[in-house]
């Protein structure tokens, strides 16, 4: 699956985690983000604390729309985003389709508004 596919689905509830080969393609897909500690993470850096903010509140409204809730951490000049889904495997949660669904929407609004 390439960004383009990405960018036009939208999630669903799923209970079924991504197998190694589609979390390998989807990676791929989105080579910024990486898997740390079986969450889908990236690292964003920005000027200073009112742009960092700004991300935050633009991606909200994505986060809201797509039903599909990151862990944030903002400081002075970065914010970390970090995806899982909680549904899958049983409730043991894992990475889903719309983990990669949702970082190639975010990935899209930092590139046309912070870059």
């Amino acid at each position: 699956m390439n960004r383009a596919e990405l960018l036009q689905k939208s999630c669903k509830h799923l209970e079924q985690a991504a197998s190694a080969e589609e979390i390998s393609a989807a990676l791929a897909a989105l080579p910024d983000w990486h898997v740390e500690h079986e969450k889908l993470t990236r690292s964003f850096s920005f000027k200073n604390f009112h742009q960092t903010i700004d991300f935050v509140n633009a991606i909200a409204s994505i986060i809201h729309q797509e039903d599909h809730h990151p862990e944030l951490v903002a400081s002075y000049n970065r914010c970390i985003v970090k995806f899982n889904t909680h549904s899958v495997n049983a409730g043991k949660g894992g990475l889903s389709e719309n983990d990669f669904i949702c970082a190639a929407k975010i990935d899209a609004v930092f590139q046309q508004a912070f870059c």
